[in-house]
């Protein structure tokens, strides 16, 4: 893997609802179907990539998923995952109009959060490039600690009802966590995925397949939560000793940071010690900061990312949450839930509450009150909206991502039936399947000839 370089990948579930109270009984599978016929009418498929390199199909539980093109800079990974939510919103009054021919006249919400009312979880999978290495299950297994402890600061903050009431926590996705490391997705719900399936030079590589953050609305929050991690794997990759914080139970662990919004809730290691979060995150932020300059290559992005990193410790530590209420999506939605109680003069367990932390992860510029919060210059961008338009038709330049995109875009202008997957490109009839093994490659012979002959 080239120095300082990594790929990264966001894998986004959205929450699917039909408002249509005069409407006759629908299946989630059924809108799904109408939401994607314009996709499978030019992709014959509701599995398709598009143009800007990125995968976007119907997942199991009738859930629409997004999965960015293989980005090598966070400020790609962020504008590609954000292009994800308006490519998806832009199904929407298609999917209504198709709907309402077929007799139901609703309105489709889709939602960039993690659990719907019937308490299903639906994940956002974090995807990073690692060199091949036998010991790979203990090298997982040392970012655990980090992972469990790491929603204190890019947590996507939710309500939480429970029959003795409702209390706000950190993280939606914690309670659906059931083991460390697994090779199965939906039957165990691991932390982190260990299965095989590196989409690269298996001799080479790895990938590293986190499933236990949030899915998040502040881009500052995305920055921080890859950025973050990234760093870390930095360290363990240069085997740079890190504090033995092993934790004696993770699934108690994961649950009890959760819901603990104090920083003061202690959790068990290995040896017997009790520390809280807070005390975890300090001790792998200050060994990172140690190694900048090192290791870490000094730069204004890590600079950024170690910044938010202090202040959304201090946050909880000092319980000071207007140090990051305009970046970090659990403070930003706790300082709306609170201010929308005290108006209402009500409590968590509120049915209007709920109702207001939905819309906050609603995709729609109309309706979703992250977009609000924007507008009113309440939640910090990292990159601007023509950057995310260009990243809905335009793939990375810097991965692999510029050749798939140039392909499925000349593939689409032509007319021409064609398969793609994230390391093969083929024309339907051709005999030839152009394998593109490095992620990193951004020029390929084959392809060029490809193009042209698309180009006619």
């Amino acid at each position: 893997m080239p120095a300082h370089r990594r790929i990264f990948g966001l894998e986004t579930e959205f929450g699917l609802h039909l408002d249509a109270p005069q409407g006759r009984a629908i299946t989630p599978e059924e809108v799904a179907g109408h939401l994607f016929r314009s996709v499978v009418e030019w992709g014959r498929s509701s599995n398709v990539f598009l143009p800007n390199a990125s995968r976007l199909y119907i997942d199991v539980g009738a859930h629409p998923e997004y999965a960015t093109a293989e980005c090598d800079s966070l400020t790609d990974l962020i504008a590609s995952d954000k292009a994800g939510e308006r490519i998806v919103h832009d199904l929407i009054a298609d999917g209504e109009r198709r709907l309402a021919d077929a007799g139901i006249d609703g309105t489709i919400h889709l939602y960039k959060n993690n659990t719907d009312s019937a308490g299903n979880s639906y994940g956002c999978h974090e995807n990073y490039l690692v060199r091949r290495r036998a010991d790979f299950r203990a090298f997982a297994s040392a970012l655990l600690p980090f992972l469990i402890t790491r929603q204190i600061v890019t947590g996507a903050g939710c309500i939480t009802r429970t029959p003795d009431g409702a209390h706000f926590s950190f993280s939606p996705r914690a309670d659906h966590m059931w083991e460390g490391l697994s090779s199965a997705t939906t039957r165990s719900r691991p932390m982190i995925n260990t299965r095989d399936e590196p989409h690269a030079n298996a001799e080479l590589y790895r990938r590293m397949h986190v499933i236990v953050g949030d899915s998040t609305m502040a881009e500052p929050t995305t920055l921080l939560k890859v950025g973050a991690t990234d760093l870390m794997l930095r360290l363990m990759e240069a085997h740079v000793r890190l504090p033995d914080v092993t934790l004696a139970n993770e699934m108690q662990a994961i649950r009890a940071v959760a819901h603990d919004m104090s920083g003061r809730a202690t959790v068990e290691l290995a040896d017997g010690r009790r520390l809280t979060a807070v005390d975890i995150q300090q001790t792998y932020l200050d060994v990172v900061r140690a190694n900048v300059g090192g290791v870490i290559e000094a730069t204004d992005e890590v600079a950024r990312i170690l910044d938010l990193w202090d202040r959304g410790i201090r946050a909880v530590r000092e319980q000071n949450f207007a140090l990051v209420e305009t970046e970090l999506d659990w403070a930003i939605k706790h300082r709306l839930v609170t201010r929308y109680r005290d108006k209402l003069g009500c409590g968590l367990d509120d049915p209007r509450l709920a109702r207001l932390e939905l819309a906050f992860h609603d995709v729609s510029p109309q309706r979703g009150l992250y977009f609000k919060l924007v507008e009113q210059g309440l939640v910090t961008r990292v990159v601007d909206d023509a950057r995310i338009a260009r990243a809905t038709t335009q793939a990375p330049q810097t991965t692999r991502a510029r050749l798939r995109g140039q392909f499925v875009t000349a593939a689409i202008e032509s007319g021409q039936d064609f398969t793609v997957d994230w390391v093969h490109l083929k024309l339907t009839g051709a005999h030839q399947t152009i394998l593109l093994k490095d992620p990193f490659r951004t020029e390929d012979a084959r392809v060029e000839t490809l193009l042209e002959h698309l180009g006619g």
